[in-house]
């Protein structure tokens, strides 16, 4: 378990990173929709390996259409926020983005409590509450580059605070609902996965075909993104067992920690300089993991 944390931490941190990493002149060289679909891809190769080597046996069992049919709702979910994203950028800027995405922390723990009927203690209430500031303080100058002084300025429409009200809305209800169903199923992991990751890989090609970018699927692609696209998938597999056997606070807690390593990575690789910002986060999520985890 700890071994598997531990490394959902640094797959989540690496990611911004990396993705600075893949940009030629400042830009992204390649297709978001092409790398989303590569993932689900990969997903669903790992989750037939996994079945042919561990669950060989279940290839022979009718699954009933209800086992199958929740997956498409979850994976129409997910694909839903990941075009949320792209939409949004539109009516906000990316630090405003960055910021306000830290609401879903709160959507994703109030579903969880209604949907899940898991109650929470104030304690813990405070704690999540601690790990939005930890994310708030990160994102509004954790880190900064000594050649960039200027202070950030957030700037955000109307439609932009609506969207990303739905975003959280979304992400909280797609997280909560496919925990609810890896639980309720009493079906292996690696089942559950192909379910899910057929249908990730079929809506999300359909939204690359409808988009219809100009060049090709791979075009713009480097080791980079190869790095981006297996660690993205690994992680994505990772967080299914927690969700199975665990819970989304669990997830919660694993993408507040990153900022830890990407804050790492980010002063090693780019020079950029930790602020006092990136220590009040720090204290935020050390205090959160107490009032969480630690002996009442």
């Amino acid at each position: 378990w700890g071994l598997m944390l531990v490394l959902s931490v640094a797959i989540y941190g690496s990611h911004a990173p990396l993705l600075t990493l893949c940009k030629v002149d400042g830009m992204i060289p390649f297709s978001s929709t092409s790398v989303v679909v590569l993932v689900e891809l990969t997903k669903l190769m790992f989750s037939l390996l996994f079945l042919l080597t561990w669950n060989r046996e279940l290839l022979g069992v009718a699954v009933s259409w209800r086992h199958v049919a929740p997956f498409a709702l979850s994976a129409l979910l997910y694909a839903a926020n990941n075009n949320l994203v792209v939409h949004m950028q539109l009516f906000m800027d990316p630090s405003t983005y960055q910021v306000l995405s830290n609401l879903k922390i709160v959507s994703t723990a109030l579903l969880y409590s209604l949907f899940l009927h898991q109650r929470l203690s104030m304690r813990k209430w405070l704690a999540l509450f601690l790990l939005v500031a930890a994310g708030v303080s990160y994102s509004c100058g954790g880190l900064q580059d000594p050649g960039s002084p200027s202070k950030m300025q957030l700037h955000v429409t109307l439609v932009g605070l609506l969207l990303i009200s739905v975003y959280c809305l979304i992400s909280g209800l797609s997280a909560v609902y496919t925990e609810a169903i890896l639980k309720t199923q009493a079906l292996p992991l690696s089942l559950q996965n192909l379910f899910l990751y057929f249908f990730g890989v079929l809506l999300n090609l359909i939204g690359y075909f409808w988009s219809s970018t100009e060049g090709g699927f791979l075009e713009g692609f480097s080791s980079w993104v190869l790095v981006i696209v297996v660690s993205q998938a690994l992680n994505g597999l990772i967080m299914s067992v927690v969700m199975k056997h665990s819970s989304n606070i669990t997830r919660l807690f694993v993408i507040s920690c990153s900022i830890l390593v990407n804050a790492l990575l980010s002063v090693t690789l780019f020079s950029l300089q930790l602020t006092l910002l990136f220590f009040v986060a720090v204290s935020c999520i050390g205090l959160a993991v107490h009032l969480y985890y630690g002996v009442t």
